[in-house]
Order: C-alpha cells, then structure tokens, then sequence
C-alpha cells in the first residue's frame, strides 16, 4: 500500500477528474526524470528529479514510462463455452446477424456459479498483465431471472477475490429469450430483474441492446427510465448494426455512455455531444466483423468524450487486449496517440462514473499504474501486438511484478 516508484524515464498522464473532450482529449502532463510516492494505496506525491525522504519498498523503473492504470469500461468476460464455428464461418464470408448470442446463452445457463467463475478468472487476469486495472463486466448471457443473478453474482465473487477492480453492468436486455414472448420479457425485465438486482447491489449500471434486431428505441427507454429510478446508471449499446436513434435516447437521457456507434447520425453525435455523454468506441468488433470503423474523428471534432474498449465476448469480438485497441484506434480511427491514452484512462473511466478516483496520476488518486518497457508512451501503440507491460500497480501494491523481482 506504500510504495516509491522512481528512476521514471517518462510519466505520462492525462489531468482531471471529468471526461476531457475536444482538443482537451489530447492534452496530457509529461514528466520526465520523475517519481510517485505512494501512501494508503493513494498518490501521495509526484515530482521530477530528486525524490523526497520515503520510508517503504522502492520500485526502480530504470528509465521506463509509466501511465495510469488502463481502464476497459465495456466487456462481456463472464461466460461458458466458445463460438469457433461462427468465428471461422465469418473467415468464409458469412454475415454476422447477432443470433449466435443464443449458443453463449445456452451454454452459460447450463454453468454453474463457480465453473462462471473459473472461466473468468483467467480472463480477467490476462487482462490485468496487459495493464488493465479496472473492468467493466456486463451480464446478459442469462437472460432470466435467475441466470442474470447468477452472473452478477459471478462477477461479485471474482471482485472481491481479484486483484483488479470489477464493475458490473446488468444487461438483461441483451436479446429476447426464446420462451418469453417479447412484451412479457419487457415487462419481467423492469418489473422483476431490475427491483431484484437493484436491492441486491449486484450492478452499479444497466445497458440496453438498442440496435436493428433487438431492442426498440420505446423498449429501451422504458427499461432505461426503471433502471434510473432504482438508482442504476443508465449505459446504451447505440446504433452498432444499423442507425435506429439510439444515440439520441442516451443523450435524452443523460446516459453516462453510449457503446459501439459504428452507425451513428450527424445528429446523434450533436445530442452526445451537448448530453456530454461519453462515447465507447469498440474498434475490435468493427476489426471482426469487417464492417465500417465507429466515426471517432468526427466525435472528437463535436465535442463529444471518446473512451475505448475492448467489446471482449465469445462471439463478435473473443479479443480481451486493450492495447491492442489502442493499435487499432491509432490506426484505422484516426486517434492521435494522446488521444487513446486518455480514452483508454480517464475518459474510461468517467464512462464508469470512477474518474474522481482513477484515471490519471494525479495526488489524491488510487494508485492504479503501469510502468511499460518502453522509453515513451507512442511506443504503446506502435509495437502492435506485444504485451510492454513490466510492471503494474493496482491501489498502490505491486500485482504484476518485473520479471527480475
């Protein structure tokens, strides 16, 4: 919980603790030749060149740069069995349509809460040696009562016992079930799953499926509205498979997020962007699916907050490597490298309500960060598909060591 990070070649960190949109999104504090002390799991001091008196474990990072702990604001990681057939059936040219939902359901109801959680587990550990500290995780491969609870409560049990942190999304309204006839599942969903997680503390958000194919703009609302009444924060999957309005309903609402709009309208991104709703762009399932990259410059230029993530699920997008998306937003997005740091820190972290405590390196602060074994912070995204982490520091403790310790 103490402990003094020195020798840092370059500190590099966004500032704030809002959503940084516009030319803001790419303003960043460099450091070099600096330090962090770190007491309570908290920054409880930062600074270039000579280092203040510190009584505590040293971590000398001998010239190597450190960030703040990356944060996946949108994941789908608990879950039982895989979809390599549909995965090599789109390699063959088949059109992806979102049905395949249904063989991740079947599978993840015929789980039990322990094997849920020993699936996941490495999971969310792979994660974490790529530099993740904190993630979000959605349920929605239950879609009844009883399975959803069975996820949450997955997900809590993995929290409590991980050393990362975890923030659950009730996501009910990610299909129709078979069994349950459309108006009636709409009604058990804000009559008696929501009441039920709500009471049980089981999700801090609930998201909605608003796209072609799925949930209506009206079902949603009326799902979204029962959720904010309860107390839940209010995210939306907007406008990934075609344009319905989606984006729109969570400006309306005054959603902390709207996830994918890879088919987003000039109005919606003017409604995002006077909401100041953050946009999570999930450029891995766009990679996947071989369909149109989500608008990020056009985001940026109105003012709308831009954070990223990976989508990592069995079907459109089995990919758990944010650096990898920050390879891909630099790339094919248009992102500047300044840019997608801040996406993948602090703004991540406003689109889970957290960026008064992550986010940045900043006193104050958790102690979430990553010392990368590179010597500047653009190296990140331009050695593709290489895990860089040496180190990472979840509230202040050592929880992926240097390989020489």
């Amino acid at each position: 919980m103490d402990l003094l990070i020195l020798g840092i070649g370059e500190l590099v960190t966004p500032k704030g603790s809002a959503a940084q949109a516009g030319r803001a999104q790419r303003e960043l504090v460099v450091l070099r030749n600096a330090y962090v002390a770190i007491r309570g799991g908290r920054i409880a001091a930062i600074g270039q060149g000579r280092c203040p008196s510190f009584s505590g474990p040293v971590l000398d990072c001998a010239g190597r740069c450190v960030t703040p702990g990356l944060v996946d604001p949108h994941t789908h990681a608990v879950f039982a069995g895989n979809r390599v057939q549909e995965f090599l059936a789109r390699a063959r040219g088949e059109k992806y349509t979102g049905g395949g939902i249904f063989t991740t359901v079947r599978a993840t109801r015929a789980a039990s809460e322990e094997e849920l959680v020993q699936l996941a587990k490495p999971r969310l550990l792979r994660m974490l040696a790529q530099g993740v500290t904190t993630v979000e995780v959605k349920s929605g491969y239950g879609l009844s009562l009883a399975d959803e609870l069975k996820i949450l409560r997955a997900i809590r049990r993995l929290s409590e016992t991980l050393p990362m942190a975890l923030v659950p999304t009730f996501m009910g309204a990610h299909a129709f079930p078979p069994e349950v006839g459309r108006d009636e599942y709409v009604r058990l969903l804000v009559e008696e799953m929501l009441p039920v997680v709500a009471k049980d503390g089981l999700a801090r958000f609930c998201d909605v499926f608003c796209d072609r194919g799925f949930y209506t703009v009206e079902e949603a609302r009326r799902i979204l509205e029962a959720a904010r009444r309860l107390g839940l924060g209010l995210k939306v999957h907007a406008d990934e498979l075609a344009y319905v309005g989606a984006a729109e309903l969570a400006a309306d609402l005054r959603a902390t997020s709207a996830e994918h709009l890879l088919h987003v309208s000039e109005e919606g991104i003017q409604a995002l962007a006077r909401g100041g709703t953050v946009a999570v762009l999930l450029p891995g399932t766009a990679f996947l699916l071989d369909e149109p990259y989500p608008p990020a410059r056009r985001l940026i230029e109105a003012g709308v907050p831009v954070a990223l993530g990976t989508d990592f699920n069995p079907g459109s997008c089995p990919l758990a490597s944010l650096p990898f998306i920050m390879s891909l937003a630099v790339l094919k997005l248009g992102m500047t490298a300044e840019e997608v740091l801040t996406a993948v820190t602090l703004n991540a972290a406003a689109s889970l309500n957290l960026a008064q405590e992550i986010g940045s390196v900043e006193a104050g602060k958790r102690a979430d960060l990553v010392v990368w074994d590179v010597r500047a912070f653009e190296e990140i995204p331009y050695w593709m598909g290489q895990n860089l982490v040496w180190a990472v520091i979840k509230d202040g403790s050592l929880v992926i060591f240097p390989p020489d310790k």
